[in-house]
C-alpha cells in the first residue's frame, strides 16, 4: 500500500478542515445546547423517563447520530466533489495510488471530522445530564463504522453530484428525516402498533438503538439485529464505490 500517498491526501483534507476549525466545532456544540434546552428541558420536564432512564441522558445517542450522520455525509460529498469541481481529480487518479487508497485517504479523513465532533458532541452534553456509558467498546464501535459507513455514502453522493445544490439534497431531504423518525427523540415503543412496524422499515432505527444499546443497555431492536444492518449498509457502500472506480462513472469524463 502507499501509505505516502494516503497520508498526502489525508493531510490535505485535514488542513482544509482545520482552517475552519473554530466553525465547524462551534456550530455542534450550539446545536446540541438548544437541543437541550428545547427538547431536555421544555419536553423532558413533562417526560419522567424513558426504559428507567432520563429523558434528557435518553436524547445524547439519538443527538450525537443525528450529528455523526450529516456530517459524514457532508465532509465526504464536499471532499471528493472539490476536486471534481476545481480539475484537480485527474492529478489525483493519474497519480501513482490505487482506488482503494484513493479511497481510504478520503472516506477516513471524513470520518476522523465526524468522530471528532461527535466526541465534542458527547463532551457537550456530559454538562447537561449525567451520563453513563455501559459498554464502550460498542459505544465506538458503533461510532466509527456509522461514521465510516456514510462517509462512503457521502463519497458516492459527491461523485454522483454535477452541482453544489445537489450534495445538499440528501443530507437534507433523507437523512435528518430519517433521524428524526428514528427514534432519536422517542422510545419506538411509544407510538401505535401500526407506526412502530412502520419504523422498523427505517434504517436508521437500528443505528440509533444499537448506539443507545452501548450507553444505557436499552433499545428499541435487538443489538445483533442492528450490527447486522451496519455491517449490510457498509458492504454496500463499499461495492457502490468499487463499481464506480471500475467504470469511471463521472470521474473519467
Amino acid at each position: 500500500m502507499n501509505i505516502y500517498g494516503v497520508w498526502a491526501i489525508y493531510r490535505f483534507e485535514m488542513a482544509r478542515w482545520y482552517r475552519t476549525l473554530f466553525q465547524s466545532l462551534v456550530s455542534p456544540v450550539i446545536s446540541t445546547t438548544l437541543y437541550f434546552v428545547v427538547f431536555g428541558s421544555a419536553i423532558g420536564s413533562r417526560i419522567s423517563d424513558v426504559g428507567g432512564v432520563s429523558y434528557g441522558a435518553f436524547l445524547v445517542p439519538g443527538l450525537l447520530m443525528l450529528s455523526l450522520l450529516t456530517q459524514s455525509v457532508s465532509n465526504a460529498s464536499f471532499g471528493i466533489y472539490f476536486p471534481r469541481f476545481s480539475g484537480t481529480i485527474y492529478e489525483v487518479l493519474s497519480a501513482p495510488i490505487s482506488y482503494l487508497e484513493t479511497t481510504l485517504a478520503y472516506v477516513g479523513a471524513a470520518a476522523t471530522k465526524s468522530v471528532i465532533i461527535g466526541l465534542v458532541i458527547l463532551a457537550t452534553a456530559s454538562l447537561f445530564v449525567e451520563l453513563r456509558v455501559a459498554h464502550p467498546f460498542a459505544m465506538v464501535l458503533f461510532l466509527v463504522l456509522t461514521a465510516v459507513s456514510f462517509s462512503l455514502l457521502g463519497f458516492i453522493i459527491g461523485i454522483w453530484a454535477d452541482g453544489f445544490e445537489k450534495l445538499q439534497i440528501v443530507p437534507l431531504l433523507v437523512i435528518t428525516p430519517l433521524v428524526f423518525l428514528g427514534g432519536s427523540f422517542y422510545s419506538v415503543d411509544m407510538l401505535p402498533p401500526f407506526w412502530q412496524k412502520v419504523t422498523l422499515l427505517n434504517p436508521v432505527l437500528y443505528l440509533i438503538s444499537g448506539f443507545r444499546w452501548s450507553f444505557y443497555e436499552i433499545s428499541d431492536v435487538p443489538i445483533g439485529v442492528s450490527i447486522v444492518m451496519i455491517s449490510v449498509f457498509l458492504t454496500a457502500c463499499l461495492t457502490v464505490v468499487w463499481w464506480i472506480f471500475k467504470t469511471g462513472y463521472r470521474l473519467k469524463s
